[in-house]
This record gives C-alpha cells, sequence and structure tokens, in this order.
C-alpha cells in the first residue's frame, strides 16, 4: 500500500525492488514506443529520460497518434576525462543509434537525443563497450562528480581528478538492477537480500550534485553544488579542502517558497575525511530532506529550514570528522579557459569552443568529423568541461602542428566563431525535446548572441568577457542564476532577465525583467552597457558594476531573490 503523506516518486521507489520495476518488460512491448509512466521515474537512476519531439507533439495528436517518444541517453564520467578510444565508441554510439550528434553536459557528461526504445538495450550495452556506463547519470542520488578540467596549471589537478573518480565510485548505487536490465547480469536471487548502504530503499528524496574545484577558477560553479570541495594547496600541495553544502538552482515560476541557493561553507577537512564527510552530508539529506513535496526536497531546503550549524554538527556526529574554520581562497571567474595551455611537464592542451556543448557537424564547422578525426590520428585524452566545451589534451610537442592543422580543416577553430560574449555562454536543451521547456533556449541563444555582440560593439566592449546563459524554464540546468545575464524561459519568446551575479560565481543574480521578448531585453541591456563603458571602475565586471551602482540589487541570500 502506497503511503499518501509521500510524493508518488517516494512510492514508486519504494516498490521499484532497487530500481527494477517493469522496465525490462516494457523494452519488450511492440505496441508503443514509450515505457509506464512509473517506469519512467525509475529510468532515471539507469541514465535515461523518456521525451517526445515537442515541435510534432500537436500533429500527431490530430492524427490521433502517440508522441513520436525517444530517449535522453547520459553517461556518467567523472571529471569528464575521455581517452580518444572512448571518445570513439561514444562518436559511433552517436552515429549508429542517436540523431548523429553528441551533447555536452553542464556536468562534464555526454548525452544522446532521439534514441528510440528499441535500441536502447544496444544503446547501453554499446556505452559499456567504449568502458563506460550510464549508471546513476540521472535519478536521485549523486550524480556525475565534477573536477576542474584544465591539466595545464599544475599537478594538483591530477590529483583532484582522482579523488572525484573515488567519490563518484563510493556514492554509486548498490543495486545490481542495472547490470540485470541493460546488460543481460545475473539476476539476484530471491533467497538474497539487496540492500543501499548508503541510500536505503528509496534512496535520496532528490538529485543531489557534487563537485571539486581548484582555485583561482571556478569554472564547476562550485556554489551550485550540493556539495562541494574546494581544494587548498600551500606550497604546491594539497593540504585539505574547505567544504560547501547546500547549492542548487531550480526554482519554480510563480512560487516563492523555491529560489536558488548558493552554497555554505562548512569548514575545513583533510584529504582524508572527503569520502566519510560525503557519506555523511548524503545520508543526513537521506533522513532529512523532505519526501512529501519534491519542490522541496533538494539539500538547500533542509539546511534552509533546520539552520547551517545543526546541518554541520549532524555531518560531524555522522562522518567522525571535525570542521575546522575555512582557509582563504579566492576566486576570479567561473568560465573555461581556451586555447593553447602548457602544462607543468611541457604538455600542450588546446581549449576548444562548443557552443552549448552540441558536437555535430554543421556547414562549415564539421566538430563531430574533426574531432573524430584527432581522436584516430592522435593517442591523447579529451577532458569535458563544466561549461559544455571541450579540451584536446596531452598533446605532444611534435603532434602539435597536426592538431592544429586538423583544427583549421575542419573548420572548428575557436578563432573563426567566438567573441568573449559568446565563449562565457552556455544554454540548457529545451525544445524540442525537453518535457519541462517553456521557451527555447539552446536553439535560441546564438541568434541572440549575435545581437548582444552588435550592442558591445557599439559600446566598444567587444573584448569585454561577460557571462550570459539561458535555460527553456526556472530548473535552471545552464545555471543562469549565477550569470551576470542571466535568461529564464517563461513562455514562447518569453524570458525573466536575471542581472548583477558575480563573475566569478560567488553571487546570486537579481530579476531585472520579466516576461521579456528579445526587443525588450536587447532595449533595457543597450543603455546598461552604455553606462558600463563609461562609469566602470578599473578591471571591474559587469555584474559588479551593475550592483555597484543599483542597477541589480545584490542577493545576499536565495531566499531573498523574490524580494521587490
Amino acid at each position: 500500500m502506497s503511503d499518501t503523506s509521500l510524493t508518488e516518486v517516494e512510492n514508486i521507489k519504494a516498490a521499484s525492488r532497487l530500481l527494477r520495476g517493469s522496465i525490462a518488460e516494457g523494452l519488450t512491448d511492440p505496441l508503443t514506443g514509450s515505457i509506464a509512466d512509473a517506469d519512467t521515474q525509475l529510468s532515471k537512476f539507469h541514465g535515461i529520460y523518456q521525451q517526445d519531439d515537442r515541435d510534432i507533439r500537436s500533429e500527431r495528436k490530430r492524427r490521433k497518434l502517440e508522441p513520436a517518444y525517444s530517449f535522453m541517453i547520459r553517461a556518467r564520467i567523472p571529471g569528464g576525462l575521455l581517452t580518444t578510444s572512448q571518445w570513439l565508441g561514444l562518436d559511433q554510439i552517436a552515429t549508429t543509434h542517436a540523431n548523429q550528434s553528441i551533447r555536452l553536459t553542464t556536468r562534464q557528461a555526454v548525452q544522446y537525443h532521439g534514441v528510440v526504445k528499441r535500441n536502447l538495450k544496444q544503446t547501453i550495452a554499446d556505452i559499456n563497450q567504449a568502458t563506460l556506463d550510464t549508471i546513476a547519470a540521472c535519478g536521485d542520488v549523486n550524480r556525475n562528480v565534477m573536477s576542474p578540467p584544465l591539466p595545464a596549471s599544475s599537478s594538483i589537478h591530477r590529483d583532484v581528478q582522482r579523488l572525484a573518480e573515488e567519490l563518484s565510485e563510493h556514492l554509486m548505487p548498490a543495486s545490481r538492477a542495472y547490470h540485470e536490465i541493460w546488460l543481460d547480469g545475473a539476476k539476484v536471487e530471491s533467497s538474497k537480500t539487496e540492500i543501499e548502504p548508503i541510500y536505503g530503499d528509496t534512496y535520496l528524496p532528490r538529485k543531489f550534485k557534487a563537485a571539486f574545484v581548484v582555485p583561482p577558477q571556478n569554472d564547476v560553479d562550485i556554489f551550485a553544488q550540493d556539495l562541494g570541495f574546494i581544494t587548498i594547496v600551500k606550497n604546491g600541495t594539497i593540504v585539505g579542502f574547505n567544504v560547501t553544502a547546500g547549492g542548487g538552482m531550480g526554482m519554480t515560476h510563480g512560487d516563492k517558497s523555491t529560489f536558488p541557493r548558493l552554497g555554505d561553507v562548512l569548514g575545513f577537512i583533510d584529504a582524508d575525511d572527503i569520502l566519510a564527510v560525503a557519506e555523511a552530508v548524503v545520508t543526513t539529506q537521506r533522513d532529512f530532506g523532505d519526501r512529501t513535496n519534491r519542490k522541496h526536497a533538494r539539500l538547500k531546503y533542509t539546511i534552509e529550514d533546520r539552520g547551517l550549524d545543526w546541518f554541520r554538527d549532524e555531518v560531524e556526529k555522522r562522518s567522525g570528522a571535525s570542521f575546522a574554520q575555512p582557509h582563504k581562497y579566492s576566486f576570479v571567474a567561473n568560465g573555461d579557459v581556451h586555447g593553447w595551455q602548457r602544462d607543468d611537464v611541457g604538455v600542450w592542451h588546446y581549449g576548444l569552443f562548443i557552443e552549448n556543448g552540441r558536437i555535430d557537424d554543421i556547414g562549415d564547422r564539421r566538430l563531430l568529423s574533426g574531432l573524430r578525426a584527432i581522436a584516430e590520428q592522435h593517442n591523447s585524452e579529451f577532458r569535458l568541461t563544466p561549461n559544455q566545451n571541450l579540451i584536446i589534451s596531452k598533446i605532444a610537442e611534435k603532434d602539435r602542428a597536426c592538431i592544429k592543422a586538423l583544427l583549421a580543416e575542419f573548420g572548428i577553430e575557436n578563432s573563426k566563431h567566438a567573441s568573449p560574449l559568446r565563449l562565457n555562454s552556455m544554454a540548457c536543451v529545451a525544445f524540442p525535446t525537453c518535457g519541462q521547456a517553456m521557451a527555447e533556449s539552446e536553439r535560441y541563444l546564438p541568434t541572440l548572441i549575435d545581437k548582444m555582440d552588435v550592442l558591445l560593439k557599439r559600446h566598444v566592449l567587444s573584448d569585454e568577457p561577460v557571462t550570459v546563459r539561458m535555460t527553456g524554464c526556472a530548473n535552471g540546468c545552464a545555471r543562469p542564476y549565477i550569470a551576470e545575464i542571466g535568461l529564464v524561459g517563461k513562455g514562447p519568446g518569453r524570458y525573466t532577465m536575471y542581472l548583477g551575479a558575480g563573475f566569478a560565481g560567488e553571487r546570486l543574480g537579481a530579476p531585472y525583467l520579466d516576461n521579456a521578448n528579445e526587443e525588450q531585453v536587447l532595449s533595457a541591456l543597450d543603455p546598461l552597457l552604455a553606462r558600463f563603458a563609461t562609469e566602470r571602475n578599473d578591471a571591474e565586471h559587469f555584474g559588479d558594476f551593475l550592483v555597484r551602482t543599483g542597477v541589480a540589487r545584490e542577493i545576499t541570500a536565495g531566499r531573498n531573490i523574490h524580494d521587490s
């Protein structure tokens, strides 16, 4: 019997036999391209979202046809690190089973769109054949653990990458459902008791996101994470981590009880305490998170309701670790580093701009083919970034000229395509596949950037980096609330515009225009950019200028974002 005090998803998880449900049976049903409603919730834990093509939804309904169902599949790639061999496997999947493209996510992962049900199982098997998996890429569990992708800074990044992989493995669900359903693994015998030692039978109340960062670059947007580790380095050695908790971007239009929130710093811990502290944070949220209202179920609301001191005490009690005073740190930006970089051992890396993370062949810019050629000819690494870009990594000096030639041959070098504004832009998928989308995002932002660049040129600001991010709904997958210009979809062609966030991702933006169309957005930005060009302080960023001059409110806590 279901518990009426809990959300429907909680009852689905409780009855799922640790994420099995009837997924296996639904895959063999030839009468529909969909799976059962309850299984659409469970499939997320396996890295899968059921979607349909919203561009043709009305026409199919008129013709009395079921929606054009397909599935999005997301791989789990801790820290975004891939060998070129793995990349070639992912490339083949895109051209065989998906819509001829690969999409890089805002969490350093890869996802495919357009996979039909009859190809689901083979696609998952092929991802595993590429020595990757999709376990816990979605769902009410810890998702892909992020790590700074910039290996050119020092060996510190390589150490942090290893820690991210360890944390990802530690917080993996223990259920064998994934291997049973998708890889024909042996079923767990009914006489044996299968348990989830960290998550329990119903997992977490909502999704959970964790990341590591290495100052001064806040490329992972550490304060947007449920759990974050700020690397503290002294004399070239990691001495420990400042721990953050309670970040999260999602909210609901019109519901003032929901809001984006930046994480709080709990304190400093030794590196040896990472796994224990992370597990304690997860189990605290497991036991105290709200399971009666999914809009109020993220860790940020648990901390907001119970207080940071209570939460810190609970984590210390469960982990056996003690938080010391945070160590000093500073951030300078939350974007990626593009172009050529040389690391501490003399190896080269090229930060490649990929607009909104979409890798395909369009016109003269043949990203899919170009990256395939590089992967086939060079035994290097590809590093996915938190801002939907890619670093071609571990390039020997002797191979650098060849990589340059391939970038030019396939028309994918950065110089031809990216102004500073575009380099600092990001969008979610939105239409036509995301069921939550209320407005365009990925398909529209490039056109809007063209028009914003005209404004910047008019005011002699073309070289000025400004972060601009767009989402098709208020869930905030592209982290728009910590962009200097954030655009959040509210309806077809209509957006709420947020201004005044920090360039390094340390301050939320404030709502400035509501339900605005393109003309209203550009008309509002034009005079603000004119003032910025003439009144700014030396090296002052656009968001800081807007707050200093009173144009945008300073948001000191997410709960205040709705204040008038």
